[in-house]
């Protein structure tokens, strides 16, 4: 349908660099971005995993780390020929599995004799607890944390259990040493650094950094500098909780990582919360670092050191000080990875759960970073806040990150509580944060209402507050409500308007309408309230504390066109074809990517996306985009990934262009008289179900054993069809245990025809166990199907209404969710339902959902046929939405009129 197309203005800019909140491209060690298997081992699936390494085209993984993420599997992975495995930044995804993003197996394993074991192991091929990994494309060197040991292989491994070549910090392979400190004993290294030559090892619980000018080729050999400990000899504090903070440029507490650019050091100092960095190599003991980063100066360890590092956010209201955010860009909590390549400086934020980014490596301390990945800024921690715990594994989102390896295009992130290796990757930012969202409604806006009643009493004073601003009326002589509700509305919006809200009108129920100016969930904390004077004789109340129904837009179900906004999405405006079948996984030169997953397009624009998310990311909490065009002159570029969140449904309907709420797309349902029957309560054997049709002809069901409300309702629908009835016919609704009656022939001429209905025990006493209710009083509201709802040819109380929406998620019966295919028109059954159940209100009261359903011969659309409540006023902005569960569709309005209040009904030829 070509008025799904919605437009939403983005504001990007044109680069190829990291930028803040940017999500993941691929992912390695998961089957999907956000499963976090913890096992079986195998050559596709990691533990928590830490340690990182790129050796020439190999990727090496240590599976396994000290901060309690599990499961330790003991073991090396080496992933052979990166080239191959990582798709090119802009290049094509090849297909062929639920997600491309995906990648592995690992070709490698050492530490364990296949891919299965984790054994704990002390030998020369065996492992306990390897948390780092370096390499200089020839020699791998392993961090053995747990057997106080460092392995190198002095040619790089190529067959699974490859037995070491050499072990630093003890004699043997097969024994440990007493714990001793000189400069040949390790003691719990969680760092290793292989460059130019020189090995380096951060010696964690010795608190010490020690290099080695030339890599070993003995076993326990000892090393040439230390950095941190003014000898080799000096035996530190064991009991962390006793250890004396003493940070100062040539101290270190349990430093877990050391790495160097070729001339600069970079040391995570994890106790002290900060990274060092010497400007050259340090050949001599304990030379003091010559910048420090995450702290204002070298004497200060806290970590998080705001007040220090950070702009105020606030001022304390009593004391006038001002007030700080936790974290900054600038601060840190328990890093545990720096690495730069000369230029650049990337930072694990452990504790912050985030990557921190300078685009130029630092020359002061307490530098503020340029980029935050894995937050959406450089104030919160939404994984250790709690914040959002549908997002902890996110594509956009990191649980203690531990270590990095960078090959200039590509980042890679170990992002140990996830299980999960996660490659960022720099590009184009012209997809914003929020630009993916459901078509159908790019926001959800929070709404409140002010009803009135009583009477009026001149001097009378209202007073509605909005957020801390209020809006008063003084009642004058002869006054009416209605005068009332549009002279505040009229204050409310006049000028500028509220900042917060903008109000309407509902002269039928008296009442203001107010809709945040803000779409989202933060719609919902707006505030107000209404009071009247003291002994006024006016009545207002409002429907709550605080605006409700403000919902996130952006988190998506399976299934669910979307819309991607932006800039430079494409060279050119296309459109799919209209009997495209499936759709097309290119259009006007673009590409959009789920997963990896190539998208079906509708609709490409430089400003606009339209597609379908593919079905197959349902199975995930969090799925990434990424848009790939080809541009006229041949290039290709491709937008920075952007996490998409996924949740089972959150319904959008479609309406027309406008201000929220705006006019929905509203048809009328029927070009015959109809009416409903509910079947509800429970079931008695011998109970008599009876509809009473024109008030003489009764159609009964008895009650049997085994049945049911729904082979009730199935029955009642038999006998009333099968004895012909004169003028209507009878058949099931989809919601529920309802019965729909239709007139027999079209228009107006059986609108009233009479509907009761009569229960009676076995004993022949009215009432029973089940319950019949008609929801009207008679057949109603004949118009002609499938004609817009408008002012002319206006909705009636009582009819039934289609509304046309997407994002309702998986479909019943499962027979028919297995006909559901990305991409593809739906072809049946028609008899289908979401799988989470769908209510409606209309006019602020319930309308009766006699059908949701997946619209066969459509992509991704669900049709809502609606029942009106039968006592709806006149009101020609009428405001209706559909909820699941907590999530709750955009509000869409449409005109109405009572016929009670004079209105002319359409003809009927």
């Amino acid at each position: 349908m070509r008025y799904l197309a919605l437009l939403l203005v983005a504001a990007t800019g044109s680069s190829q660099e990291f930028v803040t909140g940017q999500a993941a491209r691929l992912v390695i060690g998961q089957p999907t971005f956000t499963a976090q298997t913890p096992g079986p081992a195998s050559e596709r699936v990691v533990g928590g995993a830490s340690g990182l390494a790129l050796a020439g085209d190999r990727l090496v993984v240590a599976d396994a780390s000290r901060v309690g993420a599990g499961p330790d599997n003991n073991r090396v992975l080496i992933y052979n020929n990166l080239s191959a495995l990582i798709p090119p930044a802009k290049g094509e995804i090849p297909q062929g599995n639920r997600c491309p993003a995906c990648l592995g197996p690992a070709n490698v394993v050492l530490g364990q004799p296949d891919f299965e074991q984790t054994e704990l192991g002390l030998s020369q091929t065996g492992m306990r607890l390897p948390t780092a990994v370096a390499s200089d494309g020839n020699v791998l060197a392993v961090a053995d944390t747990n057997n106080n040991r460092v392995l190198i292989w002095r040619s790089f491994p190529t067959a699974n259990g490859q037995p070491a070549d050499v072990v630093i910090g003890q004699k043997d392979f097969s024994t440990l040493k007493p714990l001793v400190t000189d400069s040949r004993s390790l003691r719990g290294p969680q760092g290793v650094w292989l460059q130019g030559g020189r090995l380096f090892i951060a010696d964690t619980q010795n608190h010490r950094v020690l290099i080695y000018n030339q890599i070993p080729s003995q076993n326990e050999a000892p090393a040439d500098v230390v950095l941190g400990q003014p000898d080799f000899n000096v035996t530190p504090q064991q009991n962390i909780a006793e250890e004396i903070t003493n940070a100062r440029a040539n101290t270190l507490l349990n430093p877990v990582a050391v790495t160097t650019d070729g001339t600069r050091l970079f040391v995570s100092d994890l106790g002290h919360n900060r990274v060092l960095i010497w400007n050259r190599i340090p050949a001599q003991n304990q030379i003091p670092a010559d910048v420090v980063l995450g702290q204002p100066d070298f004497i200060s360890p806290l970590a998080n050191a705001s007040p220090r590092l950070c702009e105020p956010d606030g001022t304390n209201s009593e004391t006038n000080e001002p007030l700080f955010p936790r974290r900054c860009g600038a601060t840190l909590s328990f890093p545990r990875f720096a690495l730069s390549d000369g230029t650049k400086l990337f930072v694990a934020d452990g504790g912050n759960d985030r990557i921190l980014v300078w685009n130029r490596i630092p020359t002061s301390n307490g530098a503020k970073a340029d980029v935050v990945i894995g937050q959406l800024n450089e104030f919160i921690n939404n994984t250790s806040d709690s914040a959002a715990p549908d997002k902890v594994s996110a594509t956009d989102v990191l649980r203690t990150p531990m270590s990095l390896a960078w090959d200039g295009t590509d980042l890679y992130v170990s992002d140990t509580f996830n299980r999960r290796i996660l490659i960022f990757t720099p590009a184009d930012p012209k997809v914003p944060y929020t630009g993916i969202r459901n078509a159908a409604s790019f926001d959800t806006y929070a709404v409140g209402t002010v009803t009135f009643g009583g009477s009026l009493t001149a001097d009378n004073e209202v007073t509605l507050k909005i957020a801390d601003i209020d809006y008063k009326y003084k009642v004058v002589a002869d006054d009416s409500i209605n005068n009332l509700v549009n002279s505040l509305t009229n204050t409310i919006n006049a000028g500028a308007g509220d900042p917060n809200v903008v109000a309407s009108t509902n002269f039928s129920l008296a009442q203001i309408i107010l809709t945040a100016r803000i779409g989202g969930p933060d719609g919902n904390n707006i505030a107000y309230s209404v009071t009247a004077s003291d002994a006024a004789t006016i009545a207002a109340v409002t429907g709550g504390a605080t605006l409700q129904g403000g919902q996130d837009a952006t988190s998506l179900a399976g299934g669910t066109i979307v819309s991607i906004v932006g800039e430079r999405l494409s060279d050119e405006t296309a459109v799919a074809p209209e009997d495209a079948d499936p759709l097309p996984e290119r259009l006007g030169n673009v590409e959009v990517y789920f997963d990896g997953l190539k998208a079906p397009l509708l609709f490409v624009s430089p400003g606009q996306i339209n597609a379908q998310l593919p079905w197959e990311v349902a199975d995930g909490t969090s799925s990434n985009a990424i848009v790939r065009t080809i541009r006229t002159d041949g290039t290709v570029d491709v937008s920075s990934a952007v996490a998409v969140p996924v949740i089972p449904q959150n319904p959008g309907i479609y309406a027309l262009n406008g201000v929220d709420p705006r006019p929905g797309i509203v048809l009328h349902g029927s070009s015959y008289a109809t009416a409903t029957v509910s079947v509800d309560g429970s079931v008695a054997v011998g109970d008599k179900a009876t509809i009473i049709i024109s008030g003489d002809r009764r159609y009964t069901y008895d009650v049997k054993e085994g049945d049911t409300l729904t082979s009730i309702r199935v029955g009642l629908v038999d006998i009333i069809n099968a004895a012909e009835d004169p003028e209507v016919t009878a058949s099931s609704a989809g919601q529920f245990d309802r019965i729909r009656l239709q007139g027999r022939v079209p228009g107006p001429a059986l609108n009233g025809v009479p509907i009761t209905t009569e229960v009676r025990n076995a004993a022949g006493n009215d009432g029973g166990a089940v319950i019949l209710s008609a929801l009207n009083s008679g057949l109603c509201c004949a118009n002609v199907e499938g004609a817009p709802v408008t002012a002319i040819n206006p909705a009636i109380p009582g009819e039934t209404i289609i509304l046309y929406a997407t994002g309702l998620g998986r479909i019943l019966p499962d027979e028919a969710q297995e006909q559901v295919k990305t991409g593809r028109r739906y072809e049946g059954p028609a008899d289908n339902q979401p799988a989470e159940f769908v209510s409606s209100l209309a006019g602020g009261k319930t309308a009766n959902v006699l059908f949701a359903r997946l619209k066969p011969g459509n992509i991704g659309l669900y049709e809502i046929v609606l029942e009106l409540n039968s006592d709806l006023p006149t009101n020609d902005e009428t405001q209706v939405w559909i909820a699941q569960f907590l999530q709750v569709s955009n509000i869409v309005r449409f005109a109405l009129r009572n016929p009670l209040d004079g209105l002319q009904l359409p003809q009927f030829p």
